[in-house]
């Protein structure tokens, strides 16, 4: 909704040419051998986004939509009176349940990953380790220190991770900023500030999935409508899900190491930043100018 930006910063120009970071995200996407785009959007802009960003896509990728509704909730439950806030990342990939059928990656639209972690999460999602009662999933992972922004706060997934990179803990951490001492701190879902160690690796929402992810979700999800659903503004996050799996022993995390930088806009202020990026990574080669 980009209420801290100020507007759609996922339509914004960042790129020499007038590219967005989502141009630049499905390109990524299409040169590690991803097939198919689904955008899930706010169903009240999607003439203005198929136009602006979709038709873009058209001869390059198959390209699809789904729309996170406020009311596209489980049997038994409906929204609260006073709420009009969508019901988080989790509820927003369950929008694409009857659509999506094969290994999946997730995605924010306003994020730039970096060519090598779209290549990471291909690499997982064309050889996943066998099933055999237990969920692989993956995500790419991140120092928080090259995370935050100088103009504000941020939310961030805030992970641990065992010897063999498998995801231990995962736990949704907002208003997360580093403070006047120069300590980084941010606010756990029990409403504590903590400090967090820079280096810790953090989700920024680029998960691996496979189809059965939205089974979980869906069981996830409704567990979470029972206990919070009556709140006006509660999320459920993906990193929540997963976590959860992870200590049902539902499911493993892979912790995908990548060796591209991650870099994007909160406030209207981390634009500059955004440009002279994406800039030096044309002058550098990854990327042509304008984006084939």
């Amino acid at each position: 909704m980009g209420s801290r930006y100020g507007g759609l910063k996922q339509m914004d120009p960042m790129g020499p040419n007038g590219e967005t970071v989502l141009d630049y995200s499905v390109f990524d996407a299409i040169r590690a051998g991803f097939g198919r785009v689904v955008f899930i959007i706010r169903e009240d802009f999607a003439d203005a986004f198929k136009q602006g960003v979709g038709a873009r896509f058209a001869d390059s990728i198959q390209v699809d939509y789904a729309f996170q509704r406020l009311d596209d909730l489980p049997e038994g439950f409906s929204v609260p009176a006073g709420r009009s806030k969508p019901w988080g990342t989790s509820h927003a990939i369950r929008a694409a349940r009857e659509i999506v059928k094969e290994p999946f990656a997730v995605i924010n639209a306003d994020d730039f990953y970096g060519q090598n972690a779209y290549e990471c999460a291909a690499k997982f999602l064309t050889n996943p380790p066998a099933e055999n009662g237990v969920a692989h999933y993956a995500m790419v992972g991140y120092p928080l220190e090259n995370t935050l922004s100088d103009h504000g706060d941020v939310n961030r997934g805030i992970c641990k991770h065992d010897a063999a990179d498998l995801l231990t803990e995962v736990e949704e951490y907002v208003e997360i900023l580093r403070e006047s001492d120069g300590v980084v701190r941010g606010q756990a879902l029990d409403g504590q500030r903590r400090e967090i160690t820079e280096g810790t690796p953090v989700s920024m929402n680029f998960w691996a999935f496979t189809p059965c992810f939205f089974d979980h979700i869906e069981s996830e999800f409704t567990d979470f409508l029972k206990a919070r659903g009556t709140e006006e503004k509660s999320e459920c996050y993906i990193p929540t899900v997963v976590d959860s799996l992870i200590r049902a022993g539902k499911a493993d995390c892979k912790v995908l190491e990548t060796t591209s930088h991650w870099f994007g806009v909160t406030y209207p202020a981390d634009k500059p930043h955004v440009v002279h990026s994406i800039q030096n990574l044309i002058d550098s080669g990854e990327y042509p100018s304008p984006l084939a």
